[in-house]
């Protein structure tokens, strides 16, 4: 599918790195890379702030260890690394230079600008060293987290003036959290062309159906994010998304994929999974067509089917 405006075309499915050098160390992370790639997967996507740069270095050496770089459309966090933190000038362009040590590669398809800890860097700076690190080949295309609907529009009014145009939209956005990005946020994204890749497509793993009470979670901040949505609305959702999956015969967490790319902009939500076996069931939800019935929402807005409200 094409990636907004960018030139890039990307599987509609974008394997994260959030878990590599975590709680997935380098040999499991490369047979889950490997098994992506394999499915027909081509979009990855990393932050330097993921395991203190760990998951950039993982990725990077399977690319290195595959040749597949070219093969490959890579996005890229940055802004709240400890180390180049923010989206100031000197701190961006020491963040991407750092990104493309570790990842090994002279390039970032997509530079997703993280504006979610930073209020006070200028966008109009932010952007003019965009621009340099557009015109200097180490990046391709510019995305964004963590601005607000009036921050595209100045976004897209500075682009007018020649600022590089934000093309890639990243924001949590699941059949469960809908509230960060319905609304204003959509609006501007759907009449800019902006290509929406979301993250938290399973709300933590909640949606992939493993974890149903808060006895089975432990006290760690998985866990506390697992229980959040544990909640009566949670428990009527991930009971209708079963139902959905059994009409279907894929899984719960595929089910889950296939509603997102049901919606209006998203081109491709942002996945990160522990095993292989992960791999095979969220591809399962690109393939999954949800019937009107399925997906639709009622009226007051709730999502898929009216009973997942």
């Amino acid at each position: 599918m094409p990636l907004g405006e960018t030139g890039a075309r990307v599987f509609p499915l974008i394997l994260g790195g959030a878990e590599f050098g975590w709680h997935v160390d380098l040999d499991a992370a490369h047979r889950i890379l490997d098994a992506y790639y394999e499915r027909g997967g081509n979009a990855l996507n990393t932050s330097d702030a993921y395991a203190a740069g760990r998951s950039e270095h993982i990725i990077g050496a399977w690319m290195s260890r595959r040749a597949v770089r070219d093969d490959i459309v890579l996005g890229v966090r940055v802004g709240t690394n400890p180390d180049h933190p923010g989206l100031g000038p000197v701190n961006l362009i020491r963040a991407v230079e750092a990104s493309l040590m570790r990842l090994d590669t002279d390039r970032i398809d997509v530079l997703y600008l993280d504006a979610t800890g930073d209020s006070a860097a200028s966008l109009e700076d932010t952007l003019a060293t965009a621009e340099w690190l557009i015109e200097s080949g180490k990046v391709r295309a510019i995305g964004s987290l963590g601005l607000s609907a009036s921050q595209l529009v100045e976004a897209r009014i500075l682009a007018s003036a020649g600022y590089p145009r934000l093309m890639v939209l990243d924001v949590p956005y699941n059949v469960l959290r809908q509230g960060e990005f319905d609304g204003d946020l959509k609006l501007v994204a759907g009449a800019q062309g902006i290509a929406v890749t979301p993250s938290q497509a399973l709300e933590h793993g909640y949606l992939a159906g493993a974890h149903r009470s808060r006895a089975q979670v432990a006290g760690s901040v998985r866990g506390s994010q697992l229980a959040a949505a544990m909640n009566r609305r949670g428990t009527r959702t991930l009971r209708a998304m079963d139902r959905i999956a059994a009409e279907l015969s894929i899984p719960t967490s595929a089910v889950a994929i296939a509603w997102l790319l049901t919606q209006r902009t998203v081109v491709a939500p942002i996945v990160n999974v522990y095993a292989v076996a992960h791999v095979d069931e969220l591809m399962q939800g690109v393939g999954a067509k949800l019937s009107r019935s399925q997906a639709r929402r009622d009226r007051a807005g709730s999502p898929v089917a009216r009973i997942l409200c």
